[in-house]
């Protein structure tokens, strides 16, 4: 069985590569139509804005005169999109020489954290008596330190450094202590569970959290009561996040099972179901609403560890039982999964019709589709559609294709154009971005990335961070970097879903059957003939593989 690191890593660059082939070949064939005019629709409108490039940053603003810093509040927690400051990097420095300051195994530049050794890092996120770490330094280290020891192992060494690492062995006195501590120590413990749930799936950190509540109890009855409305919390959310990873794998079982049996029906005797998508929906807005629903539905369950983990090298601490090690990056590879069935429900939807003019209508009403999930924010529903239309046995249907005004997909295709490492999608989705930080209205928050792509920035952003530096120190630049580019998901996948829901077209998004490839190359030669030899000998072949016992596919 294949590692879910090699599974995920697959689907990513097969989306990317795939798509990039299409466009690249769909391009070529449309370079001297784009325009670049505006798109209009229903929904709010949206056109990519012309702004720079904002620097990508996010360090601390406080320096440290020695490990602990004697503070005497406990700092106000921020949310995700105010927890970075973008003007720590953006300081001209050229004209001075940077300050260059270490502190017990920690280095800073210009009062940045920039490195450590990992044993001091650690101990920058155990609180004391006086001291309480930033909330931005909480998440990136969390965030990231699971690539160099498994959180269990984080947890184990940071309820050791919080209590008994301090005992003293005078009853009045630990019970003192704990009582001074236990309040930072649950704000920390509230930090890490609520947003990095998925680590409690291992049985350890479980139990370490239960020791941690016993061992608060000594001192503090109130604390006790925290952790325990703190775990209760938590198992809650366990309990919902359990229960969505089952329906998906419920969903995902039927699609497999029913696909095939399905598929090999008639097309004449499939177009006339009540399910055919221009029977049930109609409306391209009301259909990329529905999409954005299953994409924020999707986005919200998907964990910030799983970002790390999913490309993290597996460790002997992972064979250990537990739903954590089983579900490394599940998520990801189910949203993923979800962009490959959107390109194959497109495609399938524009092939199965007979008539000419029917798969017109098909095709103009994903292009309609494409163009209101661009104007919403929904990039990776865009980016889906595009690619399913871009698939060999939907543009080879040339008398289709010459019944359709194509100025707005070419628009489209001119959006999301891969060259150049996507520069037209990334300043697209900045200017959503910006769009989202100043919205009056739920509708104007969404943004949803093309995922393959985020994936793969992720990607080499993990690379970075694992490399040390020559002196062995943690490169926390590149710590940084990563956890600002996971904050800024975390923002969007925080956002709620403001449209009305349509139970019966998310239903047949969801799980409606859909042609596989050599299925949608057969059904796209019985739409319009092979045009030489040997796409009669393919289809030929085809025919004999796939629909040997449906001889009523054959005109």
């Amino acid at each position: 069985m294949n590692h879910p690191v090699e599974i995920l890593a697959g689907h990513v660059k097969n989306s990317i590569s795939f798509f990039k082939h299409v466009v690249v070949s769909k391009h070529n064939f449309l370079s001297n139509r784009i325009s670049r005019g505006s798109l209009t629709g229903r929904s709010a409108k949206y056109r990519p804005l012309a702004c720079s490039h904002r620097d990508a940053a996010m360090q601390l603003s406080y320096r440290l005169t020695n490990i602990f810093i004697h503070r005497s509040k406990m700092p106000q927690t921020t949310p995700y999109s105010s927890k970075f400051n973008p003007s720590t990097y953006s300081s001209n420095h050229s004209h001075r020489q940077p300050v260059e300051e270490n502190y017990g195994g920690l280095h800073y530049r210009d009062n940045k954290l920039v490195s450590g050794s990992l044993e001091a890092l650690i101990q920058l996120l155990v609180p004391t008596v006086d001291y309480y770490p930033d909330r931005s330094y909480i998440f990136t280290f969390l965030l990231s330190s699971r690539l160099f020891l498994h959180p269990f192992e984080l947890m184990s060494r940071v309820c050791y450094l919080c209590v008994d690492h301090h005992r003293v062995g005078d009853p009045q006195t630990d019970k003192k202590r704990i009582r001074e501590i236990a309040p930072k120590i649950v704000q920390l413990l509230t930090e890490w569970t609520e947003t990095f749930p998925y680590d409690f799936r291992d049985e350890r950190m479980m139990r370490s959290l239960k020791e941690m509540t016993h061992r608060l109890a000594f001192g503090d009855e109130l604390s006790r009561r925290a952790m325990q409305r703190l775990i209760q919390r938590l198992l809650r959310k366990l309990t919902t996040l359990g229960q969505y990873e089952e329906s998906l794998a419920t969903s995902s079982a039927t699609a497999a099972a029913m696909d095939r049996p399905l598929a090999l029906k008639s097309k004449q005797q499939l177009v006339r179901r009540e399910e055919c998508v221009l029977n049930l929906c109609d409306d391209p807005f009301v259909f990329a609403q529905q999409l954005t629903h299953i994409e924020m539905e999707r986005l919200s369950y998907i964990g910030p560890e799983e970002f790390v983990r999913a490309f993290a090298q597996k460790r002997p601490s992972d064979n250990h039982k537990s739903l954590f090690s089983k579900r490394k990056a599940s998520n990801l590879e189910a949203y993923v999964e979800w962009f490959n069935r959107l390109s194959y429900l497109t495609a399938t939807e524009i092939c199965m019709p007979v008539k000419k003019k029917h798969r017109a209508r098909v095709l103009e009403f994903f292009i309609d589709v494409a163009q209101e999930c661009f104007n919403i924010g929904n990039f990776n529903s865009l980016m889906a559609i595009i690619t399913g239309m871009n698939m060999n046995p939907v543009s080879r249907l040339k008398k289709t294709w010459n019944k359709v005004n194509t100025d707005k997909f070419d628009i489209l295709v001119h959006q999301m154009d891969p060259s150049s490492n996507f520069y037209n999608y990334r300043t697209a989705l900045r200017g959503a971005t910006q769009r989202s930080s100043t919205a009056h209205t739920s509708q104007e928050m969404i943004v949803i990335p093309f995922f393959s792509l985020f994936i793969k920035d992720i990607y080499f952003l993990n690379e970075g961070c694992v490399n040390r530096l020559p002196n062995g120190h943690i490169n926390f630049e590149k710590f940084w970097e990563l956890a600002k580019q996971v904050s800024e998901f975390l923002s969007w996948r925080q956002v709620i879903c403001p449209f009305e829901r349509d139970r019966k077209t998310l239903q047949y998004l969801i799980s409606t059957p859909v042609f596989s490839e050599d299925e949608l190359q057969l059904a796209s030669y019985e739409s319009e003939g092979p045009e030489n030899n040997l796409e009669r000998d393919t289809r030929r072949s085809l025919r004999s593989e796939c629909f040997f016992e449906n001889p009523c596919l054959r005109h």
